[in-house]
């Protein structure tokens, strides 16, 4: 039973002190996991059997925690939603209980793995061949759009010399990965055939790719912002380092399978509906829990395919099928995807959310892209996705430089 578990609240051991990275040095065998020394979590599990969620919750009181149930009308003799709190210590007491009754024992190891998660998000993003650091700072991705009709930087940068002038331009600013898309999604948007779409990209590709391979060792890697599996496919070929499908695998069932075969690392995005249609969202009943689950679905379906699990990134997808007020809410509340244990990437710059809350045009965001990138960063984002690549680095420097001594919310 999938019980979606997320950590809504934590408050970490020591102020002073960040807690562990998953690849840091093990604990001795026999120790007890990192996350029961911490003083206070809340956990949101569902799915939770109506019968056993009683007994789970006189467990945690009972080892001196809470618990709430989540009601919906109609729901009270169904699947139960429930938010526990209590310290580590707590949470280990109660999943030792738990485990010993049957119909419990799925939703332990589901909030063992949450906590474990939490507490320890990944360091490193596996590559073709090598990884990605993630530690020292976050990472910043530069965009680059092949594209007429971007919503901020549409026609300017098509052509090869264009493009790829702009392309070692954002190196020299420090971004460590140079994501190429050559179809707009902004909302509204026509999706632009495949022909055409490999029209635009393959031949800046040719240039592009030899001309950043020349940086050397630590030159950026090239990402390709696409949907579709024959452009994943074809751009592998010509030499990126990693797809990023703002679908998440929803519009091209042949994506997972290709991305597999390719052994690229790849972003997986939530999205609701597509492109054209983004416009008009619809209501969410529980933003961030249904963006959970369906990033764990689709992570599910790519693990299936054969891709890795450390060659996986997620990210939310502000702006894609949210308002401004649901964007706003995943800015708010990132630390919430923690726990699905991948690289959490971000895109923030320029977005009409920003616009709306600032009242200001698209080429007049540039502060507004900044703050927006410093809470996503504080709140777990490893990689942030930006137009503006040189203010975005200091950016992330900074707030590296703070939160690797803080008190170890987010990164």
């Amino acid at each position: 039973m999938d019980h979606n578990p997320l950590v809504i609240a934590a408050v970490p051991p020591d102020i002073g002190r960040r807690p562990p990275r998953r690849g840091a040095a093990p604990a001795r065998p026999g120790a007890a996991p990192a996350w029961t020394v911490w003083p206070f979590f809340l956990v949101r599990l569902e799915a939770v059997p109506a019968s056993a969620a009683g007994r789970l919750g006189r467990m945690i009181r009972a080892a001196g925690g809470s618990v709430d149930r989540l009601r919906r009308a109609g729901a009270s003799h169904g699947p139960q939603t429930l938010v526990l709190g209590g310290s580590g210590a707590t949470f280990a007491v109660t999943l030792r209980s738990a485990r010993r009754v049957p119909a419990l024992q799925g939703a332990a190891d589901a909030v063992e793995g949450v906590l474990d998660r939490h507490v320890a998000p990944p360091r490193r993003l596996a590559l073709r061949t090598g990884f990605l650091d993630l530690a020292p700072e976050p990472i910043v991705m530069g965009i680059l759009n092949l594209t007429p009709d971007s919503f901020s930087d549409g026609g300017r940068f098509i052509g090869r010399r264009a493009a790829v002038t702009h392309a070692l331009r954002m190196a020299g600013e420090g971004a460590r990965i140079l994501d190429v898309g050559a179809e707009s999604t902004r909302p509204g948007s026509t999706p632009v055939p495949l022909a055409e779409e490999l029209r635009r990209l393959l031949p800046v590709l040719e240039t592009m790719v030899p001309a950043v391979r020349k940086l050397g060792p630590g030159r950026p890697l090239i990402s390709v912002d696409t949907y579709k599996a024959e452009v994943a496919r074809r751009a592998a070929e010509a030499g990126v380092d990693l797809i990023n499908d703002i679908s998440g695998f929803s519009l091209d069932p042949a994506m997972p399978a290709i991305v597999a075969e390719t052994g690229l690392p790849v972003v997986i995005q939530h999205l609701r509906g597509r492109p054209a249609t983004m416009r008009h969202p619809g209501r969410y009943r529980a933003l961030l829990p249904e963006i959970a689950a369906f990033l764990r679905r689709q992570i599910a379906l790519a693990r299936r395919a054969g891709v890795r699990e450390d060659r996986i990134v997620v990210d939310p997808g502000i702006g894609f099928g949210k308002g401004r007020r649901d964007s706003l809410a995943i800015l708010r509340n990132l630390a919430v995807l923690r726990g699905l244990g991948h690289p959490i990437l971000v895109g923030t710059s320029r977005k009409s959310f920003i616009g709306g809350a600032l009242e200001l045009p698209v080429h007049d965001r540039l502060e507004g892209s900044l703050a927006a990138e410093t809470l996503a960063i504080v709140g777990g984002a490893d990689i942030i996705r930006a137009h503006d690549v040189r203010e975005a680095v200091r950016v992330a420097r900074l707030c590296a430089a703070v939160l690797r001594d803080g008190s170890g919310h987010g990164r």
